[in-house]
């Protein structure tokens, strides 16, 4: 939602006209898993139930579903609720013939009909999951391994006053998109086909205690959360500020594909299951904003209510990393920004809005990564 008039045409500039912020270009999709890469076995399994549900929020209070140790790999089961109502649930299913003999949907009916709403509007998520190492100060590094899509199809949604174009959506829509029998594919249409490339909208950690009950829908400088960046799929990592003992991860969100800006306000959400390694790191600099990475890229992330300062913070960060990790100067590093970093827009649909940058590899000499594409 865009909060005042003018934050609207700004970001309908930027959206519409790219060439007015230098270096904000149009995304290339991060490759998701043409890859040699094969997963470990998990040392654990959470799967998602009317109990690990949690609706809506990071709490440092929430009891954690599930114990783990620093190195450790660890499976997690999710559910994607759009466009379930609470309140003609059946009619929904019948609708779209949704397939109930799918483990995954009967989770998703389960939870929709038994889990109260917290009364903080958020994500479906599961968790949290606490690493027993880490302690606030440290940074944790979560490696996404797999994602598998748990249901043959997914929603889209729209609504009037929501999206990139609030002003414009005169209905709502709600569309079930079915994907192929291998799930490489989206069949938006019988003439059009879109890859799949699943991630999870919602990866992050839980505040310091005493914080309440933060909603997952505005991604936070110090949490992460909500950030739609769909360069998070297989073979990246993420890295996170722990704001407390454990750092309580949690997920949800499933994306089976979307692009930059997530424009009508939803991707394809769809139930998916992801395979994390957690690795809990001491003694580094501290992190203001969530970093990532994936085989080609470093990614800095720049949150704001406004674009051009979500914007800032991405530059920022990412001079602020080439000056930690390649010595450049502030100058230096503008520099470099100007000429080989893209900016990308990441969303403009959850209050806070998001822009990241994405720093090739190929301009440093190379370095080991553990995921081989």
């Amino acid at each position: 939602m865009l909060s005042t008039r003018r934050s609207f045409l700004e970001a309908s500039a930027l959206l519409a006209a790219t060439a007015t912020l230098p270096g904000l270009v149009k995304a290339q999709a991060t490759p998701a898993a043409k890859s040699t890469f094969v997963a470990p076995a998990p040392d654990h399994f959470l799967p998602v139930t009317d109990a690990t549900a949690i609706d809506g929020y990071f709490a440092a209070e929430t009891p954690p579903a599930l114990r783990c140790r620093s190195g450790q790999v660890v499976k997690i089961d999710t559910v994607n609720l759009a466009g379930m109502p609470r309140t003609g649930l059946d009619e929904f299913v019948t609708k779209y013939k949704i397939p109930t003999d799918n483990a995954a949907v009967r989770e998703m009916i389960s939870i929709r009909r038994n889990v109260p709403p917290s009364g903080v509007r958020g994500h479906m998520m599961n968790g949290p999951i606490f690493i027993e190492e880490a302690e606030p100060g440290d940074i944790l590094e979560v490696r996404v391994l797999a994602i598998e899509p748990r249901t043959p199809f997914g929603v889209n949604s729209g609504r009037p006053g929501g999206g990139g174009l609030p002003d414009l959506v005169q209905t709502p829509w709600t569309s079930v998109i079915w994907f192929d029998d291998a799930k490489k594919f989206a069949v938006f249409s019988d003439k059009i086909r879109i890859p799949l490339a699943p991630f999870f909208g919602v990866m992050g950690l839980c505040p310091a205690p005493g914080s309440g009950k933060l909603s997952s829908i505005p991604p936070y400088l110090n949490l992460a959360g909500n950030l739609d960046n769909r360069h998070l799929g297989i073979g990246s990592t993420l890295y996170l500020p722990v704001q407390t003992k454990g750092g309580l991860f949690q997920t949800g969100d499933g994306h089976t594909v979307q692009g930059n800006g997530e424009v009508s306000g939803t991707a394809i959400e769809t139930s998916l299951a992801g395979t994390f390694q957690f690795i809990v790191h001491k003694g580094k600099p501290a992190l203001l904003a969530p970093r990532a990475e994936t085989a080609t890229h470093h990614i800095t992330h720049g949150l704001d209510p406004e674009l051009v300062m979500a914007m800032r913070g991405a530059l920022k960060e990412a001079i602020a990393f080439l000056g930690q990790h390649h010595g450049l100067s502030f100058n230096e590093g503008l520099s470099l920004c100007s000429n080989a970093v893209d900016l990308e827009i990441t969303q403009v649909v959850n209050g806070t809005k998001g822009v990241h940058a994405m720093i090739p590899k190929n301009l440093f000499p190379a370095s080991p990564y553990w995921f081989t594409s």
